[in-house]
């Protein structure tokens, strides 16, 4: 699979909200996952390694949403094995008021799996 076959797989799912058939899919088993440092604040970590470590921040990430207002994933941008797209949440998260995120985020793809992404926001 090309990184532009992956990417436009990626999109179709990320629209779909299909986090852990795209991380079930398409992420190497050894992936890391980066984050800004403000995701401290969050309670994340900065560096998470593999996929089960990184499918089960997501579950927990999820987990503190109360509600999902609208989301948004644009058209893949390619680069030799490099892809990204502009991710946007419209949402509220429990015990908050409604808040609106814009992140970029960029995979590299290595023999037809992505083994980083990195997150900037």
């Amino acid at each position: 699979m090309t990184t532009q076959e992956l990417a436009t797989h990626y999109r179709e799912l990320m629209l779909e909200r299909k986090f852990l058939e795209i991380q079930d899919t398409y992420y190497a088993e050894d992936v890391v996952s980066q984050e800004m440092e403000k995701a401290t604040a969050m309670g994340l970590a900065v560096i998470t390694q593999g996929r089960e470590a990184i499918k089960a921040k997501g579950i927990a990430r999820r987990a503190t949403i109360e509600e999902m207002h609208s989301y948004y994933c644009s058209e893949p941008l390619v680069a030799g094995e490099f892809f990204s797209v502009i991710l946007k949440q419209d949402l509220t998260f429990k015990g908050r008021p409604r808040t609106t995120i814009e992140e970029i985020a960029i995979f590299q793809v290595k023999d037809g799996k992505v083994v980083k992404e990195q997150f900037f926001y």
